[in-house]
């Protein structure tokens, strides 16, 4: 059988990078908070709403509780020390320490409630991504770093403890504290509470201002630790070429470059942060000014009394409280919406299961393959393969001879639908390849591919990967037929033994895999 149009030309096994990236570096540029990334966080925050609730309860009962020892110090200077009713005293005291008691169980029930929800809500993010990942088409792993994925299922996932955990309880309890501390400001002095309402309300969106201008940098951040951790995956997996070429150095010289752009990344980050602390520094100084003149002038003038001095500097602490902390808590909700958009990018991405919801089930194959006028090419205007056309019979067995990068590799990834044809048919049993459902066809294969790969474990555990139900009696059979036991009983613990000594050996469990695959 001759086989013509296999090209001469045939490049890595890189498919065209898909939209918005470049080998798996995000070149979209800056973006709002995606549609997609506000509906996942609605989705997260219902989800988790129980333990949200409950923790929202704790949180309103421990801001509360907070109030009490603020509203006793009222008392303490204008009837305990001023009017000298120390019978008052002892009651204050215990008001303030139920209170503190009070708080105390409600801090930690609070950080127990929501650390397990969010680890939870982290937990089932990682399922997920990782459940979709698995199932992108082929042609998104050629053109993304494994990195940027294991990046994008482990670190940004990581994210949404701000969202279901402490992070945003957090910022609702400061304001509602905030809100209930406002009222009583205005009541002990309405003027005084304009004025600091006005600097706090100036400080609020400085703070807003600076939110945008930070999240950019986090989602950069992201892309860059992915970057990074994906040529180092590639470097340490691809190590015995490294050395071969000692390469040693130049790849300390890509790590390095990587590590300082994160560097520079973070650092420019933490000046974004250090800026807002030191803003929110001038604040707290300012308002503290504004206690001491104009507080002052109203004892003076008669308008306030002592107690209602202090109590209303305890108070302005509660109202600014969660502006203060919106530096921190704010900057965390920031990166794990910056997270979201990213596993959003992915998720919103069409999975091979997706595709084959409009295909026709797969009976039993036989085993018929046709290539009609098959052309395919990895870069536009470059085709590997140019009007290849031929016919595998059942039962046959087909042999591609051809120089390196002619396209062989190729032509089995089209066998397999791992991509597809410029143009032209592939007919398995007289049907287009393009209309069979995936799932359905692939389970009727049996493949040793070019590349060696033994995942972590043991001999067992790779050659029974193809059949999970297979038991060890029918490994070994397997190993069996392909002439493997003699040398796997050699090793002390056998098939429970992790030992994988040459790639002849690696190649020689595929072979025993497949077998087991065709039982």
């Amino acid at each position: 059988m001759k086989i013509k149009g296999l090209g001469s030309a045939e490049r890595s096994r890189g498919a065209r990078p898909a939209p918005g990236t470049d080998g798996g570096r995000d070149t979209s540029g800056k973006k709002k908070i995606s549609r997609g990334a506000l509906e996942e966080a609605k989705a997260l925050i219902w989800q988790h709403r129980k333990r949200l609730g409950l923790g929202l309860l704790l949180m309103v009962v421990n801001r509360l509780a907070g109030l009490v020892l603020p509203t006793t110090s009222k008392y303490l200077m204008d009837n305990v020390v001023l009017h000298q009713q120390w019978d008052l005293l002892p009651r204050l005291a215990m008001a303030a320490a139920g209170a503190t008691i009070v708080e105390t169980v409600t801090s930690f029930s609070l950080s127990q409630v929501l650390g397990v929800a969010a680890q939870r809500a982290i937990t089932e993010m990682r399922k997920d991504v990782e459940a979709h990942v698995m199932r992108l088409p082929i042609r998104y792993f050629d053109s993304t770093k494994t990195g940027v994925l294991i990046s994008r299922i482990m670190t940004d996932a990581e994210g949404i403890r701000n969202l279901v955990g402490t992070g945003l309880v957090q910022l609702v309890g400061g304001f509602v504290t905030a809100v209930i501390g406002i009222f009583v400001l205005f009541y002990l002095s309405w003027k005084l509470t304009i004025v600091t309402l006005v600097v706090l309300g100036t400080f609020a969106a400085g703070m807003a201002y600076a939110f945008g201008t930070l999240r950019p940098i986090f989602r950069e951040r992201g892309k860059i630790n992915a970057e990074v951790t994906g040529r180092l995956t590639e470097a340490l997996g691809g190590i015995r070429v490294v050395k071969s070429y000692t390469a040693e150095k130049r790849e300390e010289i890509v790590f390095t470059e990587g590590a300082h752009r994160l560097f520079r990344n973070v650092a420019k980050s933490m000046t974004g942060v250090s800026a807002t602390t030191a803003g929110s520094t001038v604040i707290v100084g300012i308002v503290g000014v504004l206690m001491i003149w104009l507080g002052g002038r109203a004892i003076l003038a008669g308008t306030m009394t002592l107690g209602d001095l202090v109590m209303y500097i305890f108070f302005i602490g509660l109202v600014a409280a969660p502006l203060v902390s919106i530096a921190s808590i704010g900057t965390q909700i920031t990166e794990a919406f910056a997270g979201l958009d990213r596993i959003r990018d992915i998720m919103d991405m069409t999975t091979e299961l997706d595709e084959d919801q409009s295909r026709a089930p797969l009976e039993r194959l036989k085993g018929e393959v046709v290539f009609d006028d098959v052309w395919f090419e990895y870069n536009p205007g470059q085709p590997v393969l140019r009007g290849v056309s031929f016919t595998a019979a059942p039962g046959s067995t087909t042999a591609l001879v051809g120089s390196s990068g002619s396209g062989k590799s190729t032509l089995i990834s089209l066998v397999m639908a791992f991509n597809h044809p410029l143009r032209g048919r592939i007919l398995v049993d007289g049907q287009e390849l393009s209309t069979v459902r995936l799932m359905d066809y692939r389970q009727q294969l049996a493949s040793v591919l070019q590349e060696n790969f033994l995942f972590d474990g043991t001999i067992a555990d790779n050659v029974g990967y193809a059949n999970p139900r297979a038991s060890l009696a029918d490994i070994t059979r397997a190993c069996q037929i392909a002439h493997c036991d003699e040398f796997i009983s050699q090793f002390p613990e056998g098939y429970r033994s992790e030992e994988h000594t040459s790639e002849l050996q690696s190649l020689a469990y595929l072979v025993c895999r497949l077998l087991l695959e065709k039982k």
